[in-house]
């Protein structure tokens, strides 16, 4: 076969590979936006997905300065400029893939103090450590990556902004996360 045959077969291929990623990066967003808890959603799709043998996520704390609330933020979370809020940055791993990495910002006053405890001291997702609270997640924003990005596999396929309210409906939380490329199953060839 000539090169530019070669180069006929293999356009079919991309296209395909290409579309079939199209349908899972709208597929994993619509399962974020439906959930009342990332986590869930994220470990449900790593089981669904065999992306490893465990697919419990762990939380994996990223170094650097805390990101201060913006004013628009804290009249989210309804809080006034003087309430503590503690902030973490971590990364979502589900066995040697990162899901996502997330800026999450709490009032720990709303929490318990074993909640507390256990977003200082363990490497457990803020969805399993606040599942007492029955939250519920409302969507402030959805984001798509800058058109000429991948999604390769440490490309962001997307982002979400939130806000988690208690099942009482008193909001606890606000989270900016990115999924990455790397929470998609391997592309067969």
């Amino acid at each position: 076969m000539s090169g530019s045959g070669n180069a006929r077969a293999e356009a079919p291929a991309a296209i395909e590979r290409g579309t079939r990623t199209e349908a899972l990066v709208a597929d994993l967003r619509s399962r974020i936006l439906a959930s009342h808890s990332a986590t869930l959603a994220l470990e449900s799709w790593c089981a669904e997905h065999r992306l490893a043998a465990d697919p419990h996520l762990v939380a994996q704390r990223l170094p650097g300065p805390d990101k201060p609330l913006s004013v628009v933020q804290r009249a989210r979370l309804d809080i006034g400029p003087d309430e503590p809020v503690r902030y973490r940055r971590v990364r979502l791993v589900c066995g040697d893939h990162v899901m996502s990495e997330a800026d999450n910002w709490y009032v720990p006053a709303r929490l318990t103090p074993e909640m507390n405890a256990a977003l200082d001291q363990t490497r457990t997702p803020f969805g399993r450590v606040v599942r007492a609270l029955a939250p519920v997640r409302r969507t402030v924003e959805v984001r798509a990556p800058a058109p000429n990005i991948g999604p390769g596999p440490g490309d962001p396929l997307f982002e979400v902004d939130a806000v988690l309210t208690t099942g009482a409906g008193q909001p606890f939380c606000e989270v900016v996360e990115t999924y990455l490329g790397t929470a998609l199953p391997p592309t067969p060839r």
